[in-house]
């Protein structure tokens, strides 16, 4: 219960600096902490301000990390949607390190293959209709590897499982209605 209760705060602290990171919001915002709503086999929910300013994500840390030798800081993967509709279901790679941009991640599930562009120690896809293709295949899948390479170019390799994830963003879409 300890281990849990720990990893539980490590995800509502990455959840908060991953929302930061990922949204452009009113300060206001950005001081609210972020609100944990539920747990989902391998994937967490989390809320963040509210009304229109509100960001309701779906995060999973990695099965597995390699090269095990190697600190990986803190990984992630999200799918966040805001409630004014500025964003939906837009899916992100953060790497507890900077990212090399110009060997962008990419992920794999099963035989759905994408590339993302870097911003410092994130990934994202660039277009919706790539976003919307991905997240079809996260609901489809079972893994989902994310190779990566960091700004001093060791090659990284992240392992997530997607069981939970389907409700994960249901619920996640229902909090942000």
């Amino acid at each position: 219960m300890r281990h849990a209760a720990a990893s539980l705060k490590a995800f509502a602290a990455l959840a908060a600096l991953a929302t930061v990171a990922t949204a452009s919001a009113a300060s206001a915002q950005s001081a609210a902490e972020p609100v944990f709503q539920g747990a989902h086999t391998d994937w967490r929910v989390f809320t963040r301000g509210e009304g229109a300013a509100k960001i309701c994500y779906a995060l999973s840390q990695p099965s597995e990390a390699l090269p095990s030798n190697v600190e990986h800081g803190d990984v992630f993967f999200l799918v966040s949607s805001w409630a004014d509709g500025s964003a939906d279901d837009q899916p992100n790679f953060l790497a507890g390190y900077a990212l090399k941009p110009e060997s962008p991640p990419r992920v794999r599930i099963g035989s759905d293959r994408h590339t993302m562009f870097v911003s410092d120690q994130e990934g994202f896809l660039e277009e919706a209709e790539d976003e919307d293709q991905l997240v079809r295949a996260m609901r489809r899948g079972s893994t989902m590897r994310v190779d990566a390479v960091s700004l001093r170019g060791t090659a990284t390799v992240y392992e997530f499982s997607l069981s939970g994830v389907s409700a994960a963003l249901d619920a996640a879409e229902r909090l942000c209605r």
